[in-house]
């Protein structure tokens, strides 16, 4: 028994592991490739060389990402077959063409056309170039549709059947278009621009602090700040709405949240607590009273219900959710601060003199990512403990292998993970700091019209 305890736990932390690298390249690879696509169409309308010299920066950093989001999304296919073989063997009629539709929609469609957009530039027109750009970044929205769709089912399955512990789907549309499945897209979605906003704003910033190219580093400013305060608050929005559908559809996740043991009305909300698993309670307890219940059902008398109405092991483990939770508003709450802050100093002029809001900016360069991570932590501790939602429990899907095998491929991850994704995020943080490289305004033809970018 205890060797079958310490296999599960170690199979989740490799889980956990190598979802935590993969998940912040396409993160990242999504929100980029549409502001890649935005930059190219405004050079596309203006012909300002500017707009070409940040579209070839940050198509660096894309190609770089969207390398190392490949290459560790195919380890996260094999986590499946290797630590997960009877989740795999029950959800597999369900979750395999769902995760077949994302390569034939999605990664094919990325894979077909991201050569012309990394290599096209002297070998294609412009505006071939712009439709490839413009694939490549619905690509990378439509592979999020169907893995976000796919991992919602787990959190609320719908449109199957259950027979002998094998999931069969009986209605694709429901399947597919599972009661969480538009909330976490958008919430999914939205933070992935965040993020790259962020990035864009903290690489900005960063230039305007060392007074170089300071040219492209105002106008990505000017790009970034207003939308981070735009995103920042739809996320918010969003993140209600998705908080709401917990509540009826995955209960026990909204009251570890909350940290609300006992079913209560006019519950508060906690803006800090020590959750005690064992003792049913929170210690050191700050909250406003009803806020909860308000924000929750839209009632200050509305009630929630408590974590001991479900029995202890059907419980998550409530101080890593409601901590997680709480590490995500907090950086949404402090994005949306700097982009009102960036945007009102934009507005004023005089931003480049704001020394310490720059720094800020640079600092938050990580936080988007973080957020991310928090809310996946969030969201797949809360469901604990299934994999798919109230059927199949966490302990009955890992395959049938000793703790000893799974520590050793875990401490090789561990160990390669580190080595190269350490690398690759070094060598990306070494081309932000060398910033946009600037080149000469096109010349005009000896017809008289402008030429387009030299390479064309």
């Amino acid at each position: 028994m205890s060797d079958t305890v310490d296999m599960l736990l170690l199979a989740r932390i490799q889980f956990a592991f190598t979802i935590a690298f993969h998940i912040i390249f396409p993160a990242f690879t999504i929100g980029l490739a549409s502001y890649l696509a935005f930059l190219e169409a405004l050079w596309l309308k203006t012909r300002r060389q500017l707009y070409m010299d940040l579209y070839r920066f940050w198509l660096k950093l894309f190609a770089l990402s969207f390398g190392m989001g490949v290459v560790s999304g195919l380890v996260m296919s094999y986590q499946f077959g290797m630590n997960w073989s009877r989740f795999s063997e029950q959800t597999g009629n369900v979750l395999g063409p769902l995760l077949g539709y994302e390569v034939l929609t999605a990664f094919f469609l990325e894979a077909s056309f991201l050569g012309i957009m990394l290599f096209g530039h002297n070998r294609v027109g412009p505006r071939l170039h712009f439709m490839a750009t413009c694939i490549v970044a619905i690509g990378t929205l439509i592979s999020a549709f169907w893995i976000l769709s796919a991992n919602s089912w787990m959190h609320t399955p719908a449109g199957h059947s259950l027979i002998d512990g094998v999931f069969y789907a009986e209605d694709w549309w429901a399947v597919i278009f599972n009661p969480s499945f538009p909330y976490r897209l958008v919430h999914m979605t939205l933070a992935a621009f965040l993020s790259t906003a962020l990035v864009i704003c903290a690489v900005a910033a960063l230039h305007l602090l060392r007074r170089t190219h300071t040219e492209a580093a105002s106008t990505m400013l000017r790009m970034a700040l207003p939308s981070i305060a735009v995103i920042a608050t739809l996320q918010i929005i969003a993140g209600h709405e998705h908080g709401v559908n917990t509540w009826h559809h995955q209960p026990a996740k909204l009251a570890a949240m909350e940290g609300i043991w006992e079913t209560r009305r006019n519950a508060p909300l906690l803006l800090f607590a020590l959750p005690d698993q064992e003792a049913e309670r929170n210690h050191f307890e700050v909250g406003v009273p009803g806020l909860a219940s308000w924000v929750v059902t839209g009632d200050f008398a509305g009630e929630i219900r408590g974590l001991t109405t479900w029995p202890a092991d059907e419980r998550p483990f409530v101080p890593l959710v409601f901590w997680s939770f709480r590490l995500m508003v907090g950086i949404g709450l402090l994005a949306l601060a700097i982009g009102l802050y960036g945007s009102a100093w934009l507005w004023r002029g005089g931003i480049a003199r704001q020394r310490g809001f720059l720094r800020l900016c640079t600092l938050s360069a990580p936080l988007g990512f973080i957020a991310v991570l928090a809310g996946w932590i969030t969201t797949e501790s809360g469901r604990q403990p299934y994999t798919v939602y109230g059927l199949l429990r966490t302990a009955d899907s890992v395959s049938p292998l000793s703790a000893d095998a799974v520590g050793m491929s875990l401490i090789v991850f561990v160990f390669v993970y580190l080595v190269i994704f350490s690398a690759g995020i070094f060598y990306m943080l070494r081309i932000a700091r060398q910033g946009p490289v600037s080149r000469p305004e096109p010349k005009p033809h000896a017809h008289g019209a402008t030429a387009v970018a030299p390479e064309y």
